[in-house]
């Protein structure tokens, strides 16, 4: 509980709030984005919604976990970058360069997963190699923007096989404008896609036979 942020805690007892949805949201952001919606109800339900009580339960309950967390940190927006717009309701590509800032080489299995705002399609988890120290690499998710021009932002992360989240936070975030143009990036990145995605879940990749282009949904290298 030293990590915690003592003014914050008061903040949250005094609060006396009881929209759950507030609670909720207010929970994972105090944990730094550790825990999904899901997560935070659970701990939120199991103190009877109290929020100090559920901080307290979520860390009696991570301190026996023995497992090392990866490094990671955010490179750089390789498509979609800052100032970069895209027209409504538009397929694109959201690429970003990552990197092993660790010691030690990500654990087979690490994913990396949407945890909040805007979603921009219906891929939350995407496969990612493991990285050994100091590589860096870049990954892939296929979205689609909404119909409606606005700015909009959306976070990922990196989580272990395990489901426990490491690393920088990352964003999307994205101008849709009528009119807007994909980059020469964005394009170019599009047609290797093209080329060299092949259709992949998470848990049960499958390769060969037929398969629907729109069925693709991710690509590392």
């Amino acid at each position: 509980m030293d990590m915690m942020d003592a003014d914050l805690m008061q903040k949250f007892r005094c609060m006396g709030t009881t929209d759950r949805d507030i609670l909720i949201s207010e929970l994972q952001r105090l944990l730094g984005f550790q825990l999904d919606p899901a997560g935070c109800k659970f701990f939120l339900d199991m103190t009877n919604w109290k929020m100090q009580d559920a901080v307290g339960a979520y860390y009696d309950f991570e301190s026996p976990v023995n497992e090392r967390l990866p490094s990671m940190s955010f490179v750089e927006d390789v498509t979609i970058g800052e100032g970069e717009s895209v027209p409504p309701a538009t397929p694109f590509t959201k690429t970003w360069r990552l990197q092993n800032t660790g010691d030690e080489a990500w654990p087979p299995g690490a994913f990396l997963k949407y945890i909040g705002g805007d979603r921009f399609g219906h891929i939350d988890e995407v496969a990612v190699k493991s990285l050994e120290p100091n590589e860096i690499s870049d990954v892939s998710v296929l979205m689609r923007s909404p119909a409606a021009p606005d700015i909009y932002q959306g976070r990922w992360r990196m989580c272990t096989p395990s489901g426990l989240l490491f690393g920088d936070m990352i964003w999307v975030i994205l101008n849709v404008e009528v009119g807007g143009l994909l980059g020469v990036t964005q394009q170019l990145s599009s047609l290797e896609s093209d080329f060299n995605t092949q259709p992949c879940r998470r848990h049960n990749i499958q390769g060969g036979g037929d398969f629907n282009p729109t069925d693709r949904f991710f690509r590392f290298s």
